[in-house]
Formats: C-alpha cells, sequence, structure tokens
C-alpha cells in the first residue's frame, strides 16, 4: 500500500486506518517535536499532491481484502506523512469514503488553513476534526511550530472560532507541550482565552514521548501537565 497505513491502535481513536494525502513531509509547518523528521516542503500551497482517484482506488482495493478487520476499524483518519488539508481534494475524498463505507472519518491537522473559507466547507462533511493549537502569542508560535511565512497564529486561532461556529462534528483540540517552550503557565492562561472562544468538544494535552526533529526537546513533567489541565478545565484531558 503507497497511501494506507495501519490499522493502527490509538490512544485518541482506537483502531484507526489511516490515509495519506500528500508525499512524505511536505506540510505548512516545521514544528520542533514533530516524529517523522524535518519538513521537506515547508508551503501553503493546496493541491492534488496525490491524486484522490489513486487514494480511493487503494482504499476499496483494502476495504475488499480486509472485510474481518472492518466491523474493528473505529475511525478511518486523513492525517499521514504531511499536513492532509494541503490536498485540495479533501472535500471529494471525505465524500467518497463516506459513500463506499460507514466507517467514520477523522482528519487530523494542524489547523494552519480553517482561515480559508474552502477548506472549512469541504471538511464539514467529517465525523471528527482533531486540530493543534500550541500557541497563543506569535513568537512562541514561531519558536514551536516554525509555520510557513504568511500564517499566524491569530490566524489560526480566528479560523478555528469560525470553523467551530459551521462545524457540526466533533472537534477535539490537541495541544503538544514541550519543556521549557511553551509549557509557562502565563503562555497556558493565555491559550485558555483562545480554546474558550473556540469552544471544543475536547481539549488534549500531549508532550513528545518519541524522537523529535530538533534534539533537546523534552516533555513536560506530569505534576505540571496536572496543573495545566486544571487551568484549561474540565474538557481537558491528558493523554
Amino acid at each position: 500500500m503507497k497511501y494506507i497505513f495501519g490499522p493502527l491502535k490509538s490512544r485518541r481513536l482506537g483502531n484507526s486506518l489511516g490515509i495519506t494525502l500528500t508525499p512524505y513531509k511536505i506540510c505548512t509547518f516545521d514544528c520542533v517535536y514533530c516524529q517523522l523528521g524535518k519538513t521537506n516542503v515547508l508551503t501553503r500551497e493546496r493541491k492534488e499532491y496525490i491524486f484522490s482517484s489513486e487514494i480511493i482506488e487503494e482504499l476499496r482495493n483494502w476495504l475488499e481484502g480486509h472485510s474481518a478487520e472492518i466491523d474493528y476499524l473505529q475511525y478511518i483518519t486523513l492525517s499521514g506523512s504531511g499536513e492532509p488539508t494541503l490536498n485540495i481534494r479533501i472535500g471529494d475524498l471525505i465524500r467518497e469514503i463516506k459513500q463506499i463505507c460507514k466507517i467514520p472519518v477523522a482528519v487530523i491537522t494542524n489547523g494552519s488553513l480553517l482561515a480559508e473559507d474552502c477548506l472549512r466547507r469541504e471538511l464539514v462533511e467529517a465525523d471528527l476534526i482533531i486540530p493543534s493549537l500550541d500557541a497563543a502569542t506569535q513568537a512562541v508560535f514561531e519558536k514551536i511550530d516554525r509555520p510557513v511565512s504568511g500564517i499566524t497564529v491569530d490566524g489560526v486561532i480566528a479560523g478555528l472560532i469560525v470553523f467551530r461556529k459551521e462545524y457540526r462534528g466533533q472537534l477535539w483540540l490537541e495541544i503538544m507541550l514541550a519543556a521549557g517552550i511553551n509549557d509557562d503557565l502565563r503562555q497556558i492562561k493565555k491559550l485558555k482565552v483562545a480554546i474558550d472562544k473556540i469552544n471544543p468538544d475536547k481539549i488534549q494535552l500531549n508532550s513528545p514521548v518519541r524522537s523529535t526533529t530538533e534534539a533537546g526537546i523534552l516533555p513536560v513533567k506530569r505534576q505540571k501537565l496536572e496543573k495545566i489541565r486544571k487551568i484549561l478545565g474540565d474538557r481537558c484531558e491528558i493523554i
């Protein structure tokens, strides 16, 4: 399989079949904590990086050959080896997947392009969207996520706020915290202001546990994660 991977046992999604929508490491961010390594192509250009027809054909073949596993899948997840929303056919893919099977569709995204009206319309038929938000100020945003030029944290937050108002599915917001980079409690309180405006169904705190793009990126200690969880409120969980 070229585009499909798994099924994988996910902490968040249970048994999930993954689909990548871009070649390896094409992204709008070059996050210091990414377990996939350094971004090869840092871009905000949306195009059909992988043909949707090829993805759907491969998915049909997988479903036909793994009938015994289908009932155990909680999600088909669009994520993979880059930022999935860069693929301009993501909306068509979501619709076609839902036509050929009844497995819920999840999209894991860094949320960087949700300020674009057309993308928000493309995502509305997904069952679950998991965007990330790692900072609430531009300086910290650039330090941890290293976005392509033209993407601001204010734009990301604004896109998430509008999307939540338009979207009727589940929205789980992931926050990746790295020790000494974006875990300062003053920063967390600013994040809470933004999160309250976004109003996600869940807030999921995460911290790096695998190898990272940059050396020396350390996880936040559990005791501090618990303190941050309490600041962010009842919808927040540590994953």
